[in-house]
């Protein structure tokens, strides 16, 4: 990962200021299988599990990876990564960056369509960003656009519409200002929240996106069939300006979330991917079966500081020194993950070429006996004679139950501490987490684009991915001189000290660092599974 992060962040630079939370069963998707195309109609048709229903098929709503890889497929942006996982041309053939780097100019394709035979217009576009935006949205990605000048003030209640800086010049000319030079900015808006809306559609039926017979995307497949909470079936789109690149005829996509079913459709070819369950992943990796690709993201559990007894920051390092992480990914999830020693992934480099993670080192490690005097002085500074009852909730997932039952074991060993575990399906799961109902929850982030300030944005003081409770004034500032530093140099030392402030505090235990585990059939070539956290599709083929 770090040579293609490193890449990525070079790349960056040279391409005219040119650059992925979220999400369940992140990390997982090996070579075996059978062929399985339709061989009564000679369509090509992949077969993928998505894991569970998407969260929701609207652009800005549905930001975790269920909805991504889906959205990635039947929608596209102004740009999209390609098979290196940079920005290129996509939706806009062209660009002109203004000699400040902060006002961009997309000049969109005139062969680029809806699904419904529309022009796809700088209107559209216009019309997404600022809805993202929208207060009344309540879209959890409206913090990516904060970049776009006037697009927190708006998001926050302080400004209106016509103070963002996103304007539709004519039918396929877009402008858009930033508040600062951002060198990752062509690589944000690849994201499926900075989709176009098709403003006519969704003027008409508000509920667009909900269902197959109502969608209209612009992306290389239409969604054809989605049997909620059972399938999703998607076509190739014959109006998708690149169209002679897709060689897909359709995609089925499952809704499976146990892993250990998953690796049995695999086997019986209804599935042309899989994750690698842990009880057969030494046999597979020894067998040479397994693919292992480069993911920025961390697992990680959540607390509630707002509830006891994790009010307190000791009895929170306690916790956190008490897991044992790398018992977690050796004897767990068999993975090859790497354990999380911070929350920023490996594989972003500093101006100095140096790796983040190892610059900023381990910020929080295992150790029984310092977690023991730790809960013992929270303890006393509660004045806790008993610790309050403590559960740690988790959404439905096989390997969700069994990491969580492993550091129940490991708080009752190195604590004394009997905690309890609870489970929620994924949706409502998200809902409680998001209203901050949870004492104590299990949780994962992909980044949304390739930088780290992607991470640390996330536990600013209210921002909608936080989830905690947690503030902290000190690092609130850090990040914001750090999302409007323009010198790299600088901007790396506020982010490289507000790690630190985020661990001095402990809001969050971090588990490992994602990677792209997965099974393939070998038919299968040409599908793209970006760093930042969702599949590509568009160059897949099936032979």
């Amino acid at each position: 990962m770090k040579k293609v992060m490193a890449l990525l962040m070079t790349a960056m630079l040279v391409f005219v200021l040119a650059a992925c939370t979220a999400s369940n069963n992140a990390g997982t998707d090996t070579s075996e299988g059978t062929n399985n195309n339709d061989s009564s109609t000679g369509e090509k048709v992949l077969r993928l599990n998505n894991g569970s229903e998407p969260t929701s098929l609207d652009p800005p709503i549905g930001f975790d990876s269920y909805s991504w890889n889906a959205l990635n497929n039947l929608m596209e942006g102004l740009t999209r990564l390609n098979d290196e996982h940079l920005p290129q041309e996509a939706t806009a053939e062209k660009w002109d960056v203004s000699e400040d780097g902060k006002t961009y100019t997309f000049y969109i394709r005139d062969n680029a369509k809806w699904s419904n035979g529309d022009d796809v217009t700088a209107g559209d576009f216009e019309f997404a960003w600022k809805r993202l935006l929208n207060p009344d949205t309540a879209s959890p990605a409206a913090f990516l656009g904060y970049f776009i000048e006037g697009g927190e003030a708006y998001n926050n209640g302080e400004g209106s519409a016509d103070d963002v800086k996103v304007k539709a010049v004519d039918e396929k000319t877009l402008e858009v200002t930033l508040v600062a030079p951002q060198t990752y900015f062509l690589s944000v808006i690849t994201n499926p929240a900075f989709f176009p809306i098709n403003e006519k559609v969704a003027s008409e039926n508000p509920e667009w996106f909900s269902e197959a017979d109502s969608f209209v995307g612009n992306g290389p497949f239409n969604l054809s069939e989605w049997e909620h909470e059972s399938h999703i079936v998607m076509a190739k789109n014959d109006q998708y300006w690149d169209a002679d690149a897709v060689k897909l005829d359709k995609v089925h996509w499952a809704m499976v979330n146990d892993t250990n079913t998953e690796y049995q459709m695999y086997q019986t070819g209804d599935l042309d991917t899989s994750g690698v369950p842990a009880d057969v992943s030494e046999q597979l990796f020894k067998e040479g079966k397994v693919n292992v690709g480069e993911q920025a993201g961390t697992y990680f559990f959540r607390f509630g500081v707002e509830q006891e007894p994790f009010q307190n920051a000791n009895i929170r390092k306690a916790f956190a020194m008490a897991v044992n992480q790398q018992d977690v990914v050796d004897y767990i999830t068999k993975r090859e993950e790497e354990p999380a020693k911070g929350f920023v992934a490996k594989g972003f480099n500093d101006p100095s070429g140096n790796d983040f993670r190892e610059t900023n080192g381990d910020l929080v490690t295992f150790n029984a006996e310092e977690a023991k005097a730790l809960l013992k002085k929270g303890m006393e500074e509660e004045g806790y004679e008993t610790l309050p009852e403590v559960t740690l909730t988790y959404n439905t997932s096989d390997e969700h139950k069994r990491i969580a039952e492993t550091l129940q074991q490991m708080f009752k060993d190195n604590l004394g501490v009997d905690v309890k575990l609870a489970n929620m399906e994924w949706n409502v799961f998200l809902d409680a987490q998001k209203n901050l109902e949870f004492q104590f929850s299990r949780s994962s982030f992909l980044a949304d684009y390739a930088d780290p300030i992607n991470f640390l944005e996330n536990f600013q003081t209210g921002h909608s991915m936080n989830r905690t409770g947690w503030a902290n004034s000190k690092y609130d500032e850090l990040i914001q001189k750090a999302l409007n530093e323009a010198d790299e140099a600088k901007r790396f030392e506020l982010m490289y000290e507000a790690e630190k402030v985020l661990f001095e505090e402990m809001p969050i235990i971090p588990l490992y660092f994602y990677n792209h585990v997965y099974l393939q059939n070998e038919a299968v070539k040409g599908i793209v599974r970006h760093p930042v956290g969702y599949i590509e599709l568009k160059w897949a083929d099936k032979e």
